[in-house]
């Protein structure tokens, strides 16, 4: 259906009545191309490669939001660092597929570790442009990223500052996301062992009290294998590491 445009007369910059669940502030499509400093031929091209969310309809007019507003700009953003129109619409699919916010962090805030709100473009910088469809998947599978309208959330700062770095050295992404999911299945067992001793040998204790006690334990003996690994020396890619 077209978007009955040019403007019908004069109005006062936003729509008459805003959808209070799509956002503060709705534009014509005129106004949209205008505030993204795209043309509306290209908008609607987007529109066409289903790179935005469908517009509010009322009667022939097309009622955008912020929400498309900021999925312009991030288009824009990510063309400026080589991303393809294919590879955005996979972004913008697994951006509008994944998990919410709600759903990642369960009953509520992580006890220790502290989200991380983040634009697609700033995911982009953190992961030096291996931010792929495929591996956003699997981060959202792993649980390490939410949505939360066009915003992104990690789950942890610490984890998040951990993969970026290791990405940063030269560990591609892909990689990273695999360690952490076989890693992922080691912490699952110890939290398992450690819950199960507590509640057998001492069920009137609080488990958030013996935490540090586990966590001590669990860093000690990582930092000793480490060093084991370290005076072995490097292990050839393929080779068992041994039981």
């Amino acid at each position: 259906m077209p978007d009955a445009e040019p403007d019908p007369g004069p109005h006062p910059g936003h729509g008459p009545d805003p959808d209070p669940a799509a956002g503060a502030r709705e534009y014509r499509t005129e106004e949209l191309a205008r505030a993204a400093g795209i043309t509306v031929r290209t908008l609607r091209f987007y529109r066409e490669r289903k790179l935005l969310p469908p517009p509010r309809r009322e009667g022939r007019l097309a009622w955008y939001n912020d929400r498309h507003l900021a999925r312009l700009r991030t288009i824009t953003a990510l063309l400026d660092r080589g991303h393809t129109l294919t590879g955005i619409a996979e972004l913008a699919e697994a951006f509008d597929h994944g998990r919410g916010v709600g759903e990642l962090l369960g009953l509520g805030t992580p006890t220790e570790e502290i989200p991380v709100r983040l634009t697609p473009e700033e995911l982009a910088d953190r992961f030096a442009g291996q931010d792929t469809a495929e591996n956003l998947a699997k981060a959202l599978e792993l649980g390490y990223l939410g949505t939360d309208g066009q915003e992104i959330v990690h789950v942890s700062r610490r984890l998040l500052d951990a993969s970026s770095a290791l990405v940063h050295r030269g560990v591609p992404l892909a990689e990273v996301l695999e360690a952490g999911h076989r890693v992922r299945a080691h912490t699952d067992a110890l939290a398992e062992l450690f819950t199960d001793m507590v509640g057998r040998y001492a069920p009137d204790e609080d488990p958030e009290s013996l935490r540090p006690l586990a966590k001590t334990i669990v860093e000690a003996e990582l930092s000793l294998a480490l060093d084991r690994r370290t005076a072995s020396g490097p292990t050839e890619p393929g080779q068992a590491t041994g039981s």
